[in-house]
C-alpha cells in the first residue's frame, strides 16, 4: 500500500479511537440520544483530538522546513532554539503586561521565536561548511543557553510553572473547546508552506544554485522563518513542546519518498499527526484512568527513533534505467 493512503486510513482509525477513549466512559454512538455523552464528546474528546492532529501535522512539516533552511538533516524546531525563543516572548509578555490578551501573546511569542532562529541561521553560516555535526551542535547549545535564560527569569519571576508548561509538558489532558483554537494558525500556515514546497526544495541545493535558478533565496528564508516560527509558537502557547517529532519524522519520510518536498510534505504531514496521536492514545492507556503526557512519551520513542537514524544508513539509491 502507498504511504499517503496507509497513514490516512490509520488516522482516521486512531481519531476514531480517540474519540472514545478517556476517564468518562462513553460511546460515540450515544451521542445521538445522550445529551451528557454529547457534552463529553464536543467539549473535551473532539477538541482534544484535532488538536493533537494538528500538532503533529504542523510540527513535521516545521521540521522539513527548518532542515531545508539549514541544509542539515538533523535539525528540528525543538533543536534550534525555536522553541524556548517563543517561551522567552512569553515570558517577557507574561512579565511586562500580565493581563494581555492571547492574541498579544501570541505574536510576542512568534516574533521571539522568529528572532532566535534567525540567530542561530546567522551561528550556522559562520561554521564550516564541511563539518555536518557542528549545525546541530550549535543548535543545541543555543537550545541550552535559551533554556537557562528562560528558567533564571522565570525563577526569579516566580513563574516557573509556567515555564514548566511551555516547554515540558507537552500534554493534552487540559484541551477544551476553546482553548485550543490557535493550532488552526499552526495548521494553516503548515499548509501555506505545500504551495511553496518547489522553492523550498531549490533552497536546499544552496544559495548559489537557487540565485541561477532565478529564485529569491532571501524571500524564502523569511516565508520559512516566519512557518516555523509562527508553528512553534502555538504549540508552545497551546500545550507545551513536543519532542522529537519535527526532527524524526522528516528523516523517516525522506528515507521512503526521497526529496520531492511537494510529494513528500502531505506523507510527512500525516505520519507526525499519526505518531503524536498514537503516542497521546498510549498515554491515556497505559495507567488508565489516569494519563502520561504525550511529550514524556515522545522523549523515550523519540529518542529511540532518532538513534536509529543516527546508526542505520540510508538505503542506497537505485539507478536510473533508460
Amino acid at each position: 500500500m502507498r504511504p499517503l493512503p496507509a497513514l490516512a486510513s490509520a488516522l482516521v482509525a486512531l481519531m476514531l479511537a480517540s474519540l472514545t477513549v478517556g476517564a468518562a466512559d462513553i460511546r460515540v454512538t450515544q451521542a445521538f440520544s445522550d445529551p451528557q455523552a454529547l457534552l463529553v464528546l464536543l467539549e473535551s474528546r473532539l477538541p482534544r483530538t484535532l488538536s493533537v492532529v494538528l500538532t503533529g501535522a504542523a510540527l513535521s512539516v516545521a521540521g522539513v522546513l527548518i532542515q531545508a533552511l539549514v541544509r542539515n538533516r538533523f535539525v528540528g524546531p525543538d533543536t534550534s532554539g525555536t522553541a524556548e525563543g517563543a517561551a522567552l516572548g512569553l515570558l517577557a509578555i507574561t512579565i511586562l503586561w500580565p493581563t494581555s490578551p492571547l492574541w498579544l501573546r501570541m505574536v510576542a511569542a512568534s516574533l521571539s521565536a522568529m528572532v532566535t532562529t534567525a540567530l542561530f541561521l546567522a551561528v550556522i553560516r559562520r561554521l564550516p561548511v564541511r563539518e555536518v555535526m557542528l549545525v546541530p551542535i550549535a543548535g543545541l547549545v543555543l537550545s541550552g543557553v535559551l533554556g537557562s535564560v528562560v528558567t533564571f527569569v522565570g525563577w526569579q519571576s516566580d513563574l516557573m510553572q509556567y515555564v514548566g508548561t511551555w516547554l515540558m509538558s507537552g500534554e493534552f489532558s487540559g484541551v477544551i473547546s476553546g482553548r485550543y483554537e490557535l493550532l488552526w494558525i499552526a495548521g494553516a500556515a503548515a499548509g501555506l508552506a505545500w504551495f511553496s514546497a518547489d522553492r523550498f526544495a531549490i533552497l536546499g541545493l544552496g544559495d548559489q544554485v537557487a540565485t541561477g535558478l532565478g529564485l529569491s533565496t532571501a524571500a524564502v528564508m523569511r516565508l520559512g522563518l516566519a512557518v516555523v516560527s509562527v508553528v512553534t509558537a502555538m504549540v508552545v502557547t497551546t500545550v507545551g513542546m513536543i519532542p522529537f517529532v519535527g526532527l524524526v519524522v522528516p528523516n523517516l519520510v525522506a528515507r521512503i519518498m526521497g526529496d520531492n518536498l511537494r510529494a513528500s510534505l502531505p506523507v510527512v504531514a500525516l505520519a507526525g499527526a499519526v505518531l503524536v496521536l498514537g503516542c497521546d492514545l498510549a498515554g491515556r492507556l497505559v495507567i488508565h484512568p489516569y494519563e502520561v503526557p504525550a511529550g514524556t512519551i515522545l522523549g523515550v520513542l523519540g529518542a529511540v527513533l532518532f538513534l536509529w537514524l543516527l546508526h542505520r544508513r540510508p538505503p542506497r539509491s537505485k539507478p536510473a534505467h533508460g
